[in-house]
Protein backbone atom coordinates (compact mmCIF):
# COMPACT_ATOMS: atom_id res chain seq x y z
CA UNK A 1 0.00 0.00 0.00
CA UNK A 2 1.39 3.15 -0.90
CA UNK A 3 1.66 6.11 1.79
CA UNK A 4 -0.20 9.03 0.77
CA UNK A 5 1.94 12.44 0.48
CA UNK A 6 1.01 15.17 2.79
CA UNK A 7 -1.20 18.03 1.78
CA UNK A 8 1.58 20.62 0.54
CA UNK A 9 0.62 24.30 0.97
CA UNK A 10 1.75 26.86 -1.07
CA UNK A 11 1.78 30.27 1.04
CA UNK A 12 2.30 33.64 -1.03
CA UNK A 13 2.46 37.45 -0.05
CA UNK A 14 4.65 39.83 -0.91
CA UNK A 15 7.12 41.28 1.94
CA UNK A 16 6.59 43.55 4.82
CA UNK A 17 2.96 43.62 6.50
CA UNK A 18 1.57 41.15 3.93
CA UNK A 19 4.41 38.90 4.96
CA UNK A 20 4.05 39.71 8.70
CA UNK A 21 0.18 38.37 8.59
CA UNK A 22 1.22 35.43 6.87
CA UNK A 23 3.98 34.68 9.64
CA UNK A 24 0.74 35.05 12.47
CA UNK A 25 -0.91 31.94 10.60
CA UNK A 26 1.62 29.90 10.70
CA UNK A 27 0.16 27.61 13.41
CA UNK A 28 -2.27 27.21 11.62
CA UNK A 29 -0.14 24.97 9.01
CA UNK A 30 1.57 22.57 11.69
CA UNK A 31 1.57 19.46 10.25
CA UNK A 32 1.37 19.94 6.86
CA UNK A 33 4.57 20.88 4.42
CA UNK A 34 4.73 24.55 3.11
CA UNK A 35 6.36 26.64 1.06
CA UNK A 36 6.54 30.29 0.59
CA UNK A 37 6.64 32.17 -2.98
CA UNK A 38 7.69 35.95 -2.06
CA UNK A 39 9.33 39.05 -3.52
CA UNK A 40 12.85 38.95 -2.95
CA UNK A 41 13.66 40.95 0.09
CA UNK A 42 15.65 40.90 3.18
CA UNK A 43 12.81 39.60 5.23
CA UNK A 44 12.09 36.61 2.68
CA UNK A 45 15.52 35.59 2.35
CA UNK A 46 14.95 34.29 5.89
CA UNK A 47 12.37 31.72 5.24
CA UNK A 48 13.18 28.09 4.99
CA UNK A 49 11.63 26.79 1.88
CA UNK A 50 10.67 29.97 0.11
CA UNK A 51 10.65 30.31 -3.75
CA UNK A 52 11.94 34.15 -4.31
CA UNK A 53 11.15 36.18 -7.66
CA UNK A 54 11.28 40.11 -8.50
CA UNK A 55 9.24 42.53 -7.32
CA UNK A 56 6.77 42.85 -10.19
CA UNK A 57 4.54 45.53 -9.15
CA UNK A 58 2.17 46.13 -11.88
CA UNK A 59 4.85 45.17 -14.50
CA UNK A 60 2.61 43.12 -17.22
CA UNK A 61 6.24 41.24 -18.39
CA UNK A 62 7.14 40.74 -14.81
CA UNK A 63 3.70 39.34 -14.32
CA UNK A 64 3.85 36.94 -17.12
CA UNK A 65 6.89 35.64 -16.07
CA UNK A 66 5.67 34.99 -12.72
CA UNK A 67 2.79 32.73 -14.07
CA UNK A 68 5.65 30.79 -15.84
CA UNK A 69 7.97 30.80 -12.83
CA UNK A 70 4.91 29.85 -10.65
CA UNK A 71 4.13 26.75 -13.23
CA UNK A 72 7.63 25.64 -13.21
CA UNK A 73 7.56 25.30 -9.25
CA UNK A 74 3.89 23.90 -8.85
CA UNK A 75 4.79 21.45 -11.26
CA UNK A 76 7.73 20.17 -8.65
CA UNK A 77 5.83 21.03 -5.26
CA UNK A 78 2.14 19.92 -6.38
CA UNK A 79 0.56 21.90 -3.63
CA UNK A 80 -3.29 21.40 -3.02
CA UNK A 81 -3.91 24.08 -1.38
CA UNK A 82 -2.87 27.95 -1.73
CA UNK A 83 -2.91 30.45 1.16
CA UNK A 84 -2.58 34.42 0.27
CA UNK A 85 -2.42 37.37 2.22
CA UNK A 86 -1.51 39.56 -0.68
CA UNK A 87 -0.61 41.33 -2.73
CA UNK A 88 -0.10 41.34 -6.38
CA UNK A 89 2.40 38.66 -6.54
CA UNK A 90 -0.73 36.30 -5.17
CA UNK A 91 -2.49 36.96 -8.61
CA UNK A 92 -0.11 34.72 -10.84
CA UNK A 93 -0.03 32.14 -8.47
CA UNK A 94 -4.01 32.01 -8.14
CA UNK A 95 -4.39 31.89 -11.65
CA UNK A 96 -1.85 28.99 -12.09
CA UNK A 97 -2.75 27.36 -8.96
CA UNK A 98 -6.56 27.19 -10.28
CA UNK A 99 -5.50 25.28 -13.46
CA UNK A 100 -3.02 22.87 -11.36
CA UNK A 101 -6.47 22.46 -9.02
CA UNK A 102 -5.23 23.59 -5.63
CA UNK A 103 -7.88 25.41 -3.81
CA UNK A 104 -7.23 28.89 -3.12
CA UNK A 105 -7.79 30.86 0.52
CA UNK A 106 -7.27 34.58 0.50
CA UNK A 107 -6.67 36.65 3.63
CA UNK A 108 -7.57 39.99 3.00
CA UNK A 109 -5.14 42.60 4.31
CA UNK A 110 -5.66 43.75 7.63
CA UNK A 111 -5.08 47.49 5.81
CA UNK A 112 -7.85 47.49 3.98
CA UNK A 113 -11.00 48.19 6.64
CA UNK A 114 -13.45 49.85 4.03
CA UNK A 115 -11.92 49.98 0.58
CA UNK A 116 -10.94 46.43 -1.17
CA UNK A 117 -7.48 46.14 -2.52
CA UNK A 118 -6.63 45.50 -5.92
CA UNK A 119 -5.46 41.83 -5.01
CA UNK A 120 -8.53 41.15 -3.32
CA UNK A 121 -10.91 42.43 -5.96
CA UNK A 122 -9.28 40.16 -8.57
CA UNK A 123 -8.83 37.02 -5.94
CA UNK A 124 -12.66 37.14 -4.97
CA UNK A 125 -14.08 35.58 -8.04
CA UNK A 126 -11.54 32.72 -7.78
CA UNK A 127 -10.96 31.92 -4.21
CA UNK A 128 -12.48 29.19 -2.72
CA UNK A 129 -12.65 30.97 0.71
CA UNK A 130 -11.97 34.49 1.14
CA UNK A 131 -11.51 36.37 3.96
CA UNK A 132 -11.86 40.55 5.06
CA UNK A 133 -10.71 41.55 8.40
CA UNK A 134 -12.74 44.07 9.44
CA UNK A 135 -16.64 43.44 8.98
CA UNK A 136 -17.10 46.61 7.26
CA UNK A 137 -15.00 45.24 4.33
CA UNK A 138 -18.35 42.29 3.81
CA UNK A 139 -20.66 45.10 2.33
CA UNK A 140 -17.95 45.92 -0.29
CA UNK A 141 -17.16 42.67 -0.99
CA UNK A 142 -20.58 40.86 -1.23
CA UNK A 143 -21.45 37.44 0.10
CA UNK A 144 -18.78 35.10 -1.09
CA UNK A 145 -16.90 37.31 1.91
CA UNK A 146 -16.39 36.21 5.37
CA UNK A 147 -15.67 37.30 8.56
CA UNK A 148 -13.80 35.43 11.52
CA UNK A 149 -11.50 38.20 13.17
CA UNK A 150 -8.34 40.03 12.43
CA UNK A 151 -4.84 39.30 12.22
CA UNK A 152 -3.81 42.78 13.36
CA UNK A 153 -6.55 43.50 15.59
CA UNK A 154 -6.09 41.62 18.96
CA UNK A 155 -9.93 42.78 20.03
Amino acid sequence: MASERPIRICLVCSHGGHLTEMLSLMEAFEGFETFFFCYDADTTRRLSRAYLVPNMARNPVEFVKNLFRAARIFRRERPRLIVSTGAEIAIPVAIVGKLFGARLVHVECGAQVVTPSFTGRVLYWIADAFYVQWPELLQAYGPRAQYRGSLVDET
